[in-house]
C-alpha cells in the first residue's frame, strides 16, 4: 500500500485500526519528499528527524488509546510564516534568512496538542506578496501537473505539497487569495476562514486586517478536521473571536444531495465577465447546472462595488505592509548587512540592510503604502479605499439577504507559466481579482476542484479547475457541506492526479 497518496482521514482509520504505525506513513512521505521534492522545490526545509521523532511520539499515544485527534500522527507541512519555537523562519526573504523562531505561533502550538507530525516549511512569495511563488528569495516552486507552470501563491509551496504527495496536508495564509488561488491550480481544496476565526498570533504580518491562516487540503473532509483543529479564541489575538466551536468533521460527513433542496445559490454577474478563461466559464456552468438538478434555486445577482476591490486592496495591503514592515532595519529585526566598513550612518546601514534583504516585489508594495499613508495623500488613497472596503461589505450582506451561498470562479485562468506574468505586474495583481474581495470582506470562501481543461502547451496534459465558494460571516459549516455534495458528484481526485 502506497501511504503517501492517503487522506487524513484515511490515516485516521489506519491508525486506529492498528493497521499502520505512524512512523510507517511518515516514513513513506520522506522517502517521497527526497525523490520528488528536488524537482517540485514545494519545501524550504525539512526535519526529517524530528518528524519520526513526532511519529513515534504519536505511536505511543495511539497505543494506549483508543480514541485521539485526527491529526495524530499525521504528517503535515507548514507555510513559512507560522513561527515554530526553535525553527528558522524566513518567509522566503533574505532579511529573514537567519531568524530562528522565539516562540510557537497559536495555530503550531495547536497542532502539537493534536500531536500532529511536522514535516517541513514550505516555500511562498517573500512575505506573501505574490500570485505565483515566484517572488521566494530561495527557489521558484513549479505545479505538480506541469514543471514549466507556476503552483499560484502566496501559499504555492503549501499548495504543491498536497497535491505532489509530499504531506497529507498543509497550513497557509489567505490575504487576497493565498490560499484558495494556488489551491486551484494546483486541484486541491483551499480554505479561508471568516476573519478572526483562527488566531494570528505568531504569523508574521503582511496586511493585519486580511491576513488570515487556512488549510490546504486533498478533500473536504480533511480541509474540515485542519480547521476544527486550529481554530478558537485567542487572548494574544484580539482579533480573534468567541465564537461557538463547531464539530466540522462531523457536519460534513453528514452532507449529502439534502442538502442541496431549497438552497439559494447567488451568481454574481461580475464574476463572469471579461477576463474569464472561456474553458473556466463552462466548467462553472456545469456546476450550476448540476446543483439545480439536485434542486438548488440559482439566483442571479450583482456586486456591484467588488470592482474596485483589486485597486482597494492594493492600497489597503501595501500601506499596512509598509507599516508592519518598517520594523526590519537590521538593527531591531532582519539580518544585518553591513559588509560594506564604509557606512557612515544608522541610515545607510538601515538603506543597505532594506536593499539587500527584500526582494523586488515587496520593495514595491512597501513604496505604494508608504505613499498611500504619507501626508497630503491618506485621505485620497488609504481613506478613500477604506470607504471602497465598506461598499463591498455591504454588497455581501446584503446578497446573503437573499441566498445561502455565492458561487464563482476561484481564478480568472488555469495555472500560467513560470515568468509569464513577471513583467507585468498589473496582470500578476488581477489573479486574484475573483478572490480578494472576500478578505475584504473578511468572509469564509473554499477553492473546490471541479475539472480540468487541455493544456495548451503539453500533449495529452490537463490544468485543474477551481470553483468558488463564499458564505456569510462564520458559516463554515454551510460551505464545507456544498463542497462536500459537489466533491463527492465530480470525484476529482479519482479522474485526475498531477504528472510527478
Amino acid at each position: 500500500m502506497d501511504l503517501s497518496n492517503l487522506t487524513i482521514h484515511q490515516i485516521n482509520d489506519l491508525l486506529k485500526c492498528r493497521e499502520v504505525k505512524s512512523v510507517d506513513i511518515t516514513d513513506s512521505y520522506i522517502k517521497r519528499i527526497k525523490e520528488i521534492d528536488p524537482i517540485i522545490s514545494a519545501y524550504l526545509y525539512n526535519d526529517f528527524e524530528e518528524a519520526l521523532s513526532n511519529a513515534e511520539d504519536a505511536d505511543k499515544i495511539i497505543q494506549k488509546n483508543s480514541d485521539f485527534p485526527y491529526l495524530t500522527g499525521v504528517p503535515l507541512s507548514i507555510k513559512d510564516i507560522f513561527l515554530i519555537k526553535g525553527k528558522r523562519t524566513t518567509c522566503a526573504s533574505k532579511i529573514l534568512d537567519n531568524f530562528i523562531s522565539p516562540y510557537d505561533a497559536t495555530v503550531i502550538k495547536r497542532l502539537k496538542k493534536n500531536n500532529y507530525v511536522f514535516i517541513g516549511k514550505t516555500n511562498m512569495d517573500e512575505f506573501a506578496m505574490g500570485s505565483s511563488t515566484e517572488n521566494s528569495a530561495y527557489k521558484i516552486t513549479k505545479n505538480p501537473y506541469d514543471l514549466n507552470r507556476v503552483p499560484g501563491g502566496s501559499s504555492g509551496g503549501s499548495a504543491a505539497s498536497v497535491s505532489a504527495d509530499l504531506c497529507a496536508g498543509s497550513f497557509g495564509t489567505d490575504t487576497g487569495g493565498s490560499i484558495r488561488q494556488p489551491a486551484s491550480l494546483c486541484g486541491v481544496v483551499g480554505l479561508k476562514p471568516t476573519y478572526g476565526l483562527i488566531s494570528r498570533y505568531g504569523i508574521i504580518a503582511f496586511s493585519s486586517s486580511l491576513d488570515q491562516a487556512g488549510v490546504i487540503a486533498n478533500d473536504v473532509l480533511d480541509a474540515a478536521i485542519m480547521l476544527k483543529a486550529a481554530v478558537g479564541f485567542d487572548e494574544k489575538d484580539q482579533t480573534t473571536r468567541k465564537l461557538e466551536i463547531k464539530n466540522y468533521p462531523e457536519i460534513v460527513k453528514k452532507a449529502d444531495k439534502l442538502t442541496m433542496k431549497g438552497l439559494k445559490v447567488g451568481i454574481p454577474v461580475e464574476f463572469f465577465s471579461e477576463g474569464l478563461d472561456p474553458k473556466i466559464y463552462l466548467k462553472i456552468m456545469e456546476i450550476k447546472d448540476l446543483l439545480k438538478g439536485l434542486g438548488a434555486s440559482i439566483v442571479d445577482i450583482s456586486l456591484p462595488d467588488t470592482k474596485y476591490s483589486v485597486a482597494a486592496y492594493y492600497v489597503i495591503a501595501t500601506s499596512e505592509a509598509s507599516s508592519n514592515l518598517e520594523r526590519y532595519d537590521g538593527i531591531r529585526f532582519g539580518s544585518r548587512f553591513n559588509e560594506d566598513k564604509n557606512l557612515q550612518s544608522l541610515d545607510e546601514l538601515y538603506k543597505k540592510s532594506r536593499e539587500l534583504g527584500f526582494g523586488k516585489e515587496v520593495k514595491r508594495r512597501i513604496i505604494l503604502g508608504t505613499f498611500a499613508l504619507s501626508a497630503g495623500y491618506y485621505d485620497a488613497y488609504y481613506k478613500k479605499a477604506s470607504l471602497v472596503r465598506k461598499l463591498i461589505i455591504k454588497n455581501y450582506k446584503d446578497s446573503f439577504n437573499n441566498v445561502d451561498i455565492i458561487l464563482g470562479p476561484t481564478s480568472p485562468t488555469p495555472a500560467f507559466l513560470i515568468g509569464e506574468k513577471m513583467s507585468d505586474p498589473l496582470s500578476m495583481y488581477l489573479s486574484d481579482i475573483y478572490t480578494i474581495s472576500i478578505n475584504l470582506a473578511y468572509l469564509p470562501a473554499l477553492s473546490l476542484p471541479i475539472g480540468a481543461v487541455e493544456n495548451p502547451t503539453k500533449k495529452g496534459g490537463v490544468l485543474p479547475v477551481g470553483l468558488q465558494l463564499i458564505s456569510p460571516w462564520a458559516t463554515e459549516e454551510r460551505l464545507l457541506s456544498v463542497a462536500k455534495v459537489i466533491e463527492d458528484e465530480v470525484k476529482f481526485r479519482e479522474k485526475y492526479t498531477p504528472v510527478m
